[in-house]
């Protein structure tokens, strides 16, 4: 894991995708697409059913290892409309005595009522301690923005010219963009400038990418 320090808050950086934000005792987590799996092999696309609990897996291990009051969904927690993986969501969300956040993101169509129901506070964005939590990247932003949406990721090349596509942290001088926490989201590689800093994940460590190709 990677702690970065941004405007005095210390922040932790977990393979997982995931962010703990140590002062507050609040995981950030972004694009978890729930429900993506069971919509693409209902629509006849073959996809492993070994994805569809490994949300519940990971969570599991961020609980146990930091005291937690609090979990903030960065957007796209659902992929779509509701299907069978809401069940299996709504037992879990049932037992658990975090605080829960969501912010909307353009995924999210379930409606916010029956996330409430289950004591998920449904907004569009977040201000609190000088951050904004938001599902939508934004440059112009006046106060650090923590987002997702993008599900980024680089390409590193190797010596012997052989590459490598990994989920990463984008973090400039005004945001940092979460990789997606859902196990089937895809990448989309970014192109980062000399100022930027990346921290790629590789499911068991994160590391900063300091020479890029």
């Amino acid at each position: 894991m990677v702690t970065l320090e941004i405007n005095a808050n210390e922040f932790v950086l977990h393979p997982s995708g995931a962010v703990y934000w140590r002062e507050k005792q609040t995981w950030l987590l972004a694009d978890i697409h729930l429900g993506k799996v069971a919509h693409f092999r209902k629509n006849g696309i073959a996809v492993p059913r070994a994805a569809e609990g490994s949300f519940y897996q990971k969570i599991a291990l961020l609980l146990s290892l930091f005291p937690v009051n609090r979990l903030l969904f960065l957007g796209d927690l659902f992929h779509s409309t509701q299907n069978n993986e809401w069940y299996l969501f709504e037992a879990w969300a049932k037992k658990q005595p975090y605080q829960m956040v969501l912010i909307s993101g353009n995924h999210d169509l379930i409606p916010p009522w029956k996330l409430e129901s289950l004591g998920i506070e449904v907004v569009s964005e977040q201000q609190e301690a000088g951050f904004l939590f938001h599902h939508f990247p934004d440059q112009s932003t006046k106060s650090f923005l923590f987002c997702g949406h993008l599900h980024p990721g680089v390409k590193l090349t190797g010596a012997g010219k052989q590459q490598l596509k990994l989920p990463c942290f984008y973090h400039t001088s005004t945001q940092l963009i979460l990789p997606a926490f859902g196990a089937f989201t895809g990448l989309h590689l970014l192109k980062p400038k000399a100022t930027d800093k990346v921290y790629v994940s590789t499911g068991k460590e994160v590391i900063e990418i300091v020479e890029r190709v």
